[in-house]
């Protein structure tokens, strides 16, 4: 039976020697060489499962510091361990990708990279959803705790985590004997920059924090001819519009309304010329929910609506539609456990302070920390949101998401330093939480 974690028991506030005073002024003080780092790294940003710069640079750093540091896990990712005596295992990850964004964010420091995507075209590639912050506070947070190792006692696994755009470096890792050949975690713990909140608020999600992610691709099938004789064709773009349409009944009328569900048809692509009925129609999906439950309805209706509407449609059985759930781009939801968000609400307050910390909604956004959790769910976990949106540019826009960038954006430019050192700081706050000296 595992021991009680150290945060369940712990008191509100630390004893003076654990101040979050002094954490504050390490991480000020460390600021301006991590400042450094993130242009750096924000300048030089690379694609998925493509990390080859960044993670060594970040290996060499955490050796410095006295970690043992493996690297090539999951094919790019690092591993860095501190044994520090006896107590709980923490992970912290933070994730390393880029994505193929040409940037426009007018920063002198903006990335000129190019690089070959999977799909063989060359693409810009930009740092869009903030993992260079990630990164950057990663050994912010790792600088800390190993200048703090008189106030904490127990193992810290800290991972650079490859291929979260894609969905598959978390599995990698985990695939690569994560839980085995290093030691295996009683707490998962990671943050994420976000374009929904104002610069250096916290924000918390118990529960369910991130959604299931699937894709799913439809191939409609019809007989194609001249677009002057239609009733000599089988028309796969009317029978695709009536799929289009049909699908969102998924939501409005076959889900319960009180459990989130999104199914949104992103790419339609069908026929060449005006006067040609195409043989073919393809439909590219995204589709978003929470529970194991609402995910098979959504699945199942994807499968039952497409062949019902070919079946209505007079389509012969050998030229069905076939939907292909693309399993290997699928994200599993990510679930705050209860006990741990509860306890980080608690810490994060009493440090920043009310007005820096809230409980913010769940997104239908996707994200593979999740399946850390899902590897064994005795495991603590915990992702919370650090706010990037400049306090100026947040002001002026009312508040307004709209009138602003969103995370993915090419003009996505965060307040990097507010993000780096609230998550530095948060993080470190935290680990000495979770592993106080009994």
């Amino acid at each position: 039976m595992k021991a009680i974690l150290p945060f369940a028991l712990a008191a509100m506030l630390f004893p003076a020697e654990l101040s979050a005073a002094t954490i504050a002024d390490g991480v000020k003080a460390d600021m301006p060489a991590l400042m450094t780092l993130y242009r750096d790294l924000h300048a030089n940003p690379e694609l998925s499962m493509q990390e080859v710069r960044s993670p060594a640079k970040l290996a060499a750093e955490a050796r410095k510091l006295g970690f043992t540091v493996t690297e090539k896990v999951g094919k790019t990712g690092v591993v860095a361990v501190m044994k520090n005596g006896p107590g709980p295992v923490l992970l912290l990850r933070a994730d390393m990708d880029a994505l193929p964004v040409v940037e426009q964010t007018g920063l002198p420091f903006a990335s000129k990279v190019k690089a070959v995507a999977r799909s063989g075209v060359e693409t810009g590639v930009m740092h869009a959803c903030g993992h260079d912050t990630h990164m950057t506070a990663w050994l912010g947070t790792a600088r800390r705790l190993a200048a703090m190792k008189d106030q904490w006692s127990g193992t810290l696994v800290m991972i650079l985590q490859p291929g979260e755009e894609t969905g598959e470096g978390a599995k990698a890792m985990l695939d690569d004997g994560l839980y085995t050949r290093f030691p295996k975690p009683d707490v998962v713990l990671a943050f994420h920059d976000a374009a929904a909140l104002p610069a250096g608020v916290i924000g918390v999600t118990p529960g369910y924090a991130l959604a299931n992610v699937d894709s799913v691709d439809i191939s409609v099938k019809g007989v194609g001819g001249h677009g002057a004789y239609p009733q000599t064709t089988k028309d796969p773009i009317v029978l695709a519009s009536r799929i289009v349409t049909t699908l969102q009944t998924l939501v409005s009328r076959e889900n319960d309304p009180a459990n989130p569900a999104v199914v949104t048809v992103g790419s339609f692509q069908a026929g060449a010329k005006h006067n040609i009925i195409s043989d073919e129609a393809r439909l590219q999906l995204t589709v978003r929910s929470y529970t194991p439950e609402v995910r098979k309805l959504l699945l199942d209706g994807i499968r039952r609506i497409t062949r019902g509407e070919a079946i209505a449609a007079g389509m012969p059985e050998d030229r069905m539609p076939v939907v292909t759930i693309r399993d290997e781009m699928f994200t599993p939801s990510t679930f705050n456990t209860e006990k741990l968000s509860a306890r980080a609400l608690e810490l994060f307050t009493v440090n920043f302070g009310p007005q820096r910390v809230m409980k913010t909604p769940a997104v239908m956004g996707g994200e593979d920390f999740s399946r850390f959790w899902l590897a064994d769910k005795s495991i603590q976990s915990l992702i919370f949101w650090v706010g990037g949106t400049p306090t100026d540019k947040w002001t002026a826009a009312g508040g307004d998401q709209a009138k602003l960038p969103s995370l993915h954006s090419p003009f996505w430019a965060p307040d990097a330093e507010a993000v780096i050192s609230t998550a530095t700081e948060a993080l470190t706050l935290a680990t000495l939480d979770i592993l106080k000296k009994g």
